[in-house]
């Protein structure tokens, strides 16, 4: 039997958490003075792949678009799916990009990766632009059967297909699980709620040896690396950046501040006087509960 190739597309984001997100005057995101990491879904993604190393020893490829930093998502991506290669597609032609720009870069260096790949994955879609635009349209791109939300997914390395559930709202119906087959290869969006089950000790056993086995090459992740720039990917120059970006941005606002609705109260707990205070709201919101 043929062994699972996979890719991982992942992205660069804003890390919200951290608080200090910065705007140029035109309301865009100023990203050279806004902390950025491994955006969420693409780590999400990051974990189906790995479930395939897991189940069936399959090699992993991820790749990213951005700038010479965003070599830290790839490195984050490969402390989680272990992955075997690592791409980064940088250069200042592929800026301004809107999402079909994006995927022919994506599918372009996909394309160049050793091997003919079995699955993509990419997230649900990103934090800091919302669309969900770029998975399908690269999927379109590859000529893969694409297929979303999907919760898990299992492949028949002899039959070369795949059976994927996914997670539908159907008729207004919310949380519909559709299951679907396909055969290889397929592009796979992975919904957020996705979660990796390993149940049997041998891949218990395989679980705890690959994770191992990616702190190692994360640790030194440039071994892995390679970064191409637009003539070393050989992407059609027309197709990719702002001019083969169709999108066009009237206007862009920024969001306000919401207004804080809560008050906190800080409570020393080695202070007798202060635990009375609690215990005292605690009483009170227990006795305007109505126990059914």
């Amino acid at each position: 039997m043929e062994p699972l190739n996979l890719a991982v597309i992942v992205k660069l984001e804003p890390d919200f958490s951290e608080g200090n997100v910065s705007y140029k005057p035109d309301g865009t995101l100023n990203r050279n003075e806004t902390k950025s990491t491994l955006g969420p879904h693409s780590g999400i993604a990051a974990k189906a792949a790995f479930y395939a190393k897991v189940r069936y020893g399959a090699k992993i490829s991820v790749c990213s678009m951005g700038p010479p930093w965003a070599d830290i998502a790839l490195q984050q991506a490969q402390q989680t799916c272990d992955a075997d290669v690592l791409h980064l597609y940088s250069d200042r032609i592929f800026a301004g990009a809107d999402t079909l720009a994006t995927a022919e870069t994506l599918k372009t260096g996909i394309e160049k990766m050793e091997g003919k790949m079995d699955i993509v994955f990419s997230g649900h879609r990103a934090s800091d632009g919302e669309t969900g635009q770029t998975g399908p349209q690269t999927a379109w791109k590859l000529g893969f059967t694409f297929i979303g939300n999907v919760i898990s997914y299992d492949v028949n390395l002899e039959k070369r297909t795949v059976v994927a559930k996914c997670l539908l709202t159907l008729n207004g119906v919310p949380n519909v699980i559709e299951e679907i087959e396909a055969p290889l290869p397929v592009f796979l969006t992975i919904d957020p709620s996705y979660k990796s089950n390993f149940t049997t000790v041998s891949q218990r056993i395989a679980f705890e040896k690959y994770q191992k086995e990616a702190y190692e090459r994360a640790r030194n992740f440039k071994q892995s690396l390679k970064v191409f720039n637009i003539d070393e990917l050989g992407v059609d120059k027309t197709l990719v950046g702002l001019a083969g970006s169709p999108t066009i941005v009237y206007q862009v606002e920024r969001i306000p501040k919401g207004k804080a609705t809560r008050q906190a109260e800080v409570f020393d707990g080695s202070n007798s006087e202060h635990i009375r205070k609690v215990v005292a709201k605690m009483r009170e919101a227990l006795s305007a509960m109505v126990i059914k």
